[in-house]
């Protein structure tokens, strides 16, 4: 079984996209080609901010659900280090 995992992107003009990925890197290529998330198309990615490791597909879901409702200023301090990562665990 393969690892997921959570990413949060900066995206032009300061806006953060949070998405779920087995694979980041070519998961972020994609995006910078345009070939990602229609929200990546129209707000391109500057850079990734960070990436967190989930067993499943699930608690990754579940992680991705929790980063998105959190403040911008949350999410930038999750990725600074400065909060923990949301913990789920395995189904």
């Amino acid at each position: 079984m393969s690892s997921w995992y959570v990413y949060l992107l900066e995206c032009r003009g300061g806006s953060l996209y949070t998405g779920i990925a087995t694979d980041v890197e070519r998961r972020y290529a994609q995006h910078v080609a345009g070939k990602g998330a229609r929200y990546t198309r129209s707000h391109p990615p500057l850079r990734l901010l960070a990436h967190f490791p989930y067993p499943d597909r699930a608690s990754a879901s579940r992680a991705e659900h929790a980063i998105k409702r959190l403040p911008p200023a949350r999410k930038r301090a999750l990725c600074a280090g400065a909060e923990p990562a949301p913990a789920f665990p395995a189904d």
